[in-house]
């Protein structure tokens, strides 16, 4: 099965990321998410940050959860290439994920080529049938 695929879309970056779980294409989204900005398959693995969101609904928590990767690019300059361990639960009010994201900081062996400003809820669709198929736009 593809991890995921790009869209036409006329600003931005629009992809669907796919799994068999909601996890795995939780995982496959955040790669598709990174490899607009780097080649993910070519980071080297030796940093890890644990990751911790909350949402009140999937929408909100996958936003959240890729945002992160935005985050700790600018604030730490790290490159993702690989999420592990990730988890989603289903709460009270809403939902939790944890994930491992394992990768390196930026440096003159990694080629970056873009930018994400922001995840959009613009066109976000999460869909669970026989696999879970998830649509993000993002802004570049």
């Amino acid at each position: 099965m593809e991890r995921y695929r790009f869209l036409p879309h006329t600003a931005d970056a629009k992809f669907q990321a796919f799994g068999t779980t909601l996890e795995e294409s939780f995982v496959n989204a955040a790669l598709a998410t990174a490899s607009l900005m780097w080649d993910w398959e070519r980071i080297d693995r030796t940093t890890e940050h644990r990751v911790q969101v909350e949402g009140k609904d999937l929408k909100q928590l996958l936003v959240g959860y890729l945002e992160e990767i935005i985050y700790l690019s600018e604030s730490k300059m790290f490159l993702l290439g690989a999420v592990d361990e990730i988890r989603v639960e289903k709460k009270r009010e809403g939902f939790s994920l944890v994930a491992l994201f394992r990768g390196d900081r930026t440096s003159e062996k990694y080629t970056l080529f873009g930018d994400v400003k922001a995840i959009t809820y613009n066109e976000m669709v999460i869909e669970q049938n026989d696999q879970v198929m998830i649509q993000v736009v993002v802004d570049i």
